[in-house]
């Protein structure tokens, strides 16, 4: 809670100085703090009925929302294709948690089959992208079950996003090797990585307070008006960097550290902590090369999820070993 109040402070500080719009920063805010808040309460008394729950509004949210199914609106240039895939992956992570979270086997393995069904349902939504995470996530989950030191595979976890971020900033740096560059370049698109160099060029106006929260739009110029429309560059990191300067990313990047930290120290079962673990992780790698944090339903299922994971169960009986 220290840190996302510290996030939250940032932002109005960074807004006073630049006239910014510090409005959607308190949102996410709030809509995470929110989730946790009520995911620790229901993890603690419904800890396979909550994420069920959690699982089933996720995926129909992604079908149902105008601003995450798929339509001519959102097909160009961009699209919102990071917000339905961050959902589909959390679902996944939630009922594969719930599934873990059940002593009986045969129950388990029945929780199992909306998250079987939940891959195929990226790719009838047109998000080959929340496919592909949410498989990930659903054979992560299925490892877990054999995992003994879960610190060592949260590792591997922190070491997936932090690649992933880093090789968006180095595109948007242009310090990659021109053959990666180009097929980076290819498969996510010019525009996007555009769209980068322009926030990373206004992260170097001040490095130390951006230019202001939600000023991004207002200030890119080398992207064409119709790409930089929402305002966004379509990556959490650099759009922190561009926004509000340095010590934002480092913000952002403590309160990943922080869940990761938390899901280490959690009682809950080893399975349970890492399948959120991955969902997480790709959530975070989504926020790095799209808008997926930009969506309030992703930020509040992004909570939920830490919250199931890290309650303490009423009838506890004692932690796991973390290492």
């Amino acid at each position: 809670m220290i840190l996302l109040g510290a996030c939250a402070g940032w932002s109005l500080i960074t807004a006073a100085v630049h006239d910014g719009r510090p409005e959607g920063v308190l949102l996410a805010v709030l809509a995470v703090a929110a989730g946790h808040a009520v995911g620790r309460v229901s993890g603690a008394l419904l800890p396979v009925a909550a994420p069920c729950a959690g699982a089933a509004a996720g995926v129909t949210l992604a079908v149902a929302l105008p601003g995450l199914s798929v339509g001519a609106r959102y097909t160009a240039p961009l699209g919102h294709a990071g917000g339905t895939a961050a959902l589909l992956a959390l679902a996944t992570g939630a009922v594969c948690g719930a599934a873990w979270a059940t002593p009986v086997p045969e129950l388990r393995l029945v929780l199992r089959l909306p998250a079987v069904a939940i891959v195929p349902a990226g790719a009838v939504l047109g998000s080959p992208a929340g496919c592909a995470a949410s498989a990930a996530v659903l054979l992560c989950s299925l490892a877990a079950g054999r995992a003994s030191r879960r610190g060592v595979w949260l590792l591997c976890l922190a070491a997936v996003a932090a690649l992933t971020a880093g090789t968006a900033w180095a595109l948007a740096a242009r310090v990659l090797p021109g053959g990666l560059a180009r097929l980076l370049e290819d498969r996510l698109g010019a525009h996007r990585v555009a769209l980068w160099q322009d926030a990373l060029r206004l992260a170097g106006r001040d490095r130390g307070l951006g230019v202001g929260p939600g000023r991004f739009g207002e200030l890119a110029g080398t992207a064409p008006p119709a790409l930089s429309a929402d305002g966004r560059p379509h990556s959490a990191l650099l759009q922190l960097a561009a926004e509000q300067g340095v010590v934002g990313v480092l913000l952002c990047v403590a309160v990943f550290c922080w869940v990761l930290h938390a899901l280490w120290r959690s009682p809950r079962s080893t399975p349970v902590v890492l399948t959120a673990g991955a969902a997480l992780t790709a959530l975070a790698v989504f926020a790095a090369v799209s808008d997926a944090l930009s969506f309030t339903t992703v930020t509040v299922g992004a909570g939920l999820l830490a919250g199931w994971a890290t309650a303490r169960p009423w009838a506890h009986r004692g932690a796991e070993p973390r290492l």
